[in-house]
């Protein structure tokens, strides 16, 4: 694999941790070295990453099912089977899809993934800036926030800490929504295993420039202000509108992230 510019290989990165996870092969030596250690304290680790990727196509054929038409994916990572747009222009053909991302390596695949689809871009900005993003020539081709629209904040949240206001980051793209707009949410959280988080929490905030930080289900049910949480509320990963009950288990708090959707009205 060819790096883009900018690309520091030296360190783990996030996005790419997360790649190599989900068994993709947009990563490095250093970011694998770092997955393996992860799941070498966490060995279900893929699992959730897995389960965190079904809980996104479903929030997206959900938003679908209920006429959205346009998605902006904040932190979107690096192309993976299954993405967005995938998903939504699959289900309704013509759905428009803006990406978001810091991360070179994302964006690059993203660009050369994306370049014969009229319908979708990506935006090179950090969610954490919504004006960045919101004003961004991306933004304004394809969107139209004067229509519902839906924002997927998946696996996102837990990287931005509490010094840099994520309630303020959600509530400036609230505003932004229109009525009928859905915000998809997924975030980790120590209620399933609290033996393991803080010793995975310890390995971000060492190895990569994106410690994470996991939150309470009160605290993540507080980033939905503003919004009416559809049915079954907020629920750890394969308990989101599973297809079907297989997908939940005996044991779903073993999925230590939580996931819902709420409705802007």
């Amino acid at each position: 694999m060819s790096e883009p510019d900018e690309v520091d290989v030296a360190r783990p990165n996030a996005a790419r941790v997360y790649d190599y996870y989900l068994g993709g092969s947009h990563n490095f030596a250093v970011d694998r070295e770092m997955g393996d250690e992860a799941i070498a304290m966490w060995p279900e680790l893929p699992q959730i990453m897995q389960a965190n990727r079904a809980f996104l196509r479903r929030a997206v054929h959900f938003c679908v099912e209920r006429g959205i038409r346009q998605f902006l994916d904040l932190g979107s990572g690096i192309p993976t089977v299954g993405n967005v747009h995938e998903v939504a222009q699959l289900a309704a053909p013509g759905t428009r899809v803006v990406y978001v991302d810091t991360d070179p390596v994302a964006v690059a695949y993203s660009k050369k993934l994306l370049a014969d689809n009229p319908d979708a871009d990506i935006v090179r900005a950090d969610a954490r800036e919504p004006d960045e993003v919101l004003n961004s020539d991306e933004v304004a081709a394809l969107l139209d926030l004067d229509e519902p629209v839906a924002v997927m904040m998946v696996a996102l949240l837990h990287f931005v800490g509490d010094e840099d206001g994520p309630q303020e980051m959600i509530a400036r793209y609230r505003a932004a929504m229109a009525p009928g707009s859905y915000l998809a949410i997924s975030h980790a959280t120590a209620e399933g295993r609290p033996d393991m988080a803080d010793e995975h929490a310890d390995l971000y905030k060492k190895r990569t420039a994106t410690p994470m930080t996991f939150r309470s289900r009160v605290e993540v049910g507080e980033f939905f202000e503003g919004f009416e949480l559809v049915e079954p509320g907020l629920v750890f990963l394969p308990q989101w509108r599973p297809v079907s009950p297989s997908e939940v288990g005996d044991n779903p708090e073993r999925f230590t992230a939580l996931a819902g959707v709420g409705r802007r009205s």
